[in-house]
């Protein structure tokens, strides 16, 4: 197997990056949707990421998506927070444990500036101990957290805000 690289997403990618957001689904505690999406559920998200200012990139070796990072816009249209921007990623089950996770997000906090993009941070379920390990890694400090805000088959998780600055 060739070593993976980083590219921006395509729309001929949303399938991949839909099977493994369900992955992340089917898991628990990887996110907070309890229901698989579909790909076309996900196309406007997809179309709402410009990449230009709010990229989706993916880890692909030999032409298959391993896993994906997303920029998001926070409080979108509002003008303060416009250089801020959250970050997601997810990585294929079978591709876990492979550096491909902290590779993606190295990414993403390297061409945040080039992005315009002074901060990032993830929203993360506290129950996320890799996700959080992950962010710590990647210079991400615990900036909050919102007890109990989530409710998963019966149990209350909260959520934990991770940040740093671009």
């Amino acid at each position: 197997m060739s070593p993976p690289f980083i590219r921006p997403a395509l729309l001929d990618d949303l399938p991949a990056i839909v099977a493994i957001y369900n992955e992340a689904i089917e898991q628990r505690f990887a996110t907070a949707d309890l229901r698989p999406v579909s790909v076309e559920q996900r196309r406007q998200w997809f179309a709402e990421h410009d990449p230009s200012a709010y990229p989706i990139y993916v880890s692909e070796a030999d032409g298959e998506v391993l896993g994906w990072c997303s920029l998001s816009a926070y409080r979108a249209g509002r003008e303060a927070v416009l250089r801020t921007a959250e970050i997601s990623y997810y990585v294929a089950r079978a591709s876990r444990r492979r550096g491909i996770g902290r590779t993606l997000v190295e990414h993403a906090v390297f061409e945040a500036p080039r992005l315009g993009k002074r901060v990032l941070f993830a929203i993360l379920l506290e129950k996320n101990e890799p996700s959080i390990r992950l962010m710590e890694r990647c210079g991400f400090e615990r900036w909050g957290r919102l007890p109990d805000v989530a409710e998963i088959d019966g149990e209350l998780v909260s959520h934990v805000y991770y940040g740093r600055r671009a």
